[in-house]
């Protein structure tokens, strides 16, 4: 509790030392009214034995604490406007959030319909229907086969369909099927000299190539892309061939795309090759590329290039009569740029991307 000490000056020279507690006021919260900061004590008694010397008046001041005065707020009342209807139909904030594996909603969105022109626009009047030819396809085909005739192509002596021509009718059947495997992501020359080991080693056969150790056919591959790989794909086609195949290959292109390593223009090759039997475009790099660039593909209802081969081969297949089917593989190989003497650029210049500066035609 807090002490007063109060000194008292009387006329004989002697000092009374008064003490005096004050009682603390108890501290409320909600207390309204404000304490008084002084307090006033008054006394007009006389000190005994004093002879009745008067004892002037004694004030006493104690400092108090200030009490602090709360008042409880009234809770305001919070208005939740509702939102303004939009005015047009900008995106929500959520849809710029990204997602993984499919990024942003919006670019998503963007991207599903750039390119894709109304279909009471002008320009929409330029995009092909399913099954409409191109425009002067027939005359841009024929200029090719001139350019092509006038250039040779490793795939014209050292192709899929050159592997084991000597050989019996079922061996040479599996021996394409061994070059086509081999052949993805490899060039034609490097292709043909792997063939050509495996046949001067008696291993082009289903039989062979199952007993054959691993490690000695990729000594014998060796250097086409992914040989480690493809040797054991080797294996494991070999095996299925004897077990279901009797040692000869599928005759289906179901079959065939159901062996290890083999796609879509693998299979094609083989049936065409092996079997005789034409059922689809033989669709590779070279001719996902020259297609998109004359302008002779396109994905359906627009104007966007198709984005891989097997895109491309079904948008061929779509108006390519099925004569051309089969050479059309052959007669697409040709270089990065366009050839000096250009027999279809009358007819390319509006649909190829090549930039004119870069086309023998125009600079030479």
């Amino acid at each position: 509790m807090p002490v007063a000490v109060i000194r008292v000056p009387c006329s004989l020279n002697t000092t009374i030392g008064l003490i005096v507690k004050c009682k603390k006021m108890p501290n409320t919260r909600f207390s309204s009214k404000s304490l008084q900061s002084k307090t006033d004590i008054s006394t007009s008694d006389t000190v005994p034995g004093s002879n009745e010397v008067s004892v002037p008046e004694i004030r006493v001041f104690a400092r108090k604490r200030k009490v602090k005065t709360t008042v409880e707020a009234a809770e305001k009342e919070v208005k939740v406007e509702p939102r303004k209807q939009k005015l047009s139909s900008l995106p929500d904030i959520e849809e710029f959030a990204y997602k993984k594996g499919n990024g942003s909603a919006l670019i998503s969105k963007l991207k599903s319909t750039e390119n894709v022109l109304p279909v009471d626009s002008e320009a929409a009047s330029t995009i092909r229907s399913a099954g409409e030819p191109p425009l002067n396809w027939d005359k841009v085909l024929e200029g090719i086969h001139k350019m092509r005739s006038s250039e040779d192509a490793p795939v014209d002596t050292m192709g899929c369909e050159k592997a084991g021509i000597s050989l019996p009718p079922e061996e040479r059947r599996f021996a394409v099927l061994a070059s086509a495997l081999l052949s993805s992501q490899t060039k034609d020359h490097v292709t043909h000299g792997a063939i050509q080991r495996l046949q001067q080693n008696n291993l082009l056969t289903a039989d062979a190539i199952d007993k054959a150790d691993e490690t000695a056919i990729k000594d014998l591959i060796y250097p086409v892309g992914f040989y480690t790989r493809k040797a054991s794909n080797l294996k494991k086609i070999a095996k299925i061939c004897l077990l279901k195949y009797d040692g000869d290959i599928p005759s289906s292109l179901e079959d065939l795309l159901s062996l290890p390593g083999i796609g879509p223009k693998m299979a094609h090759l083989v049936m065409n090759i092996a079997w005789n039997n034409v059922q689809g475009i033989c669709v590779d790099t070279h001719v996902h590329r020259i297609c998109n660039r004359l302008g002779w593909v396109a994905r359906p209802g627009t104007k966007q290039k198709t984005s891989t081969p097997e895109e491309t081969r079904e948008a061929l297949q779509l108006w390519l009569p099925k004569d051309e089917w089969v050479p059309i593989n052959p007669l697409l190989w040709l270089s990065s740029k366009c050839p000096r003497t250009c027999y279809v650029f009358d007819w390319c210049k509006n649909s190829c991307t090549i930039p004119l500066f870069q086309c023998y035609a125009v600079t030479v």
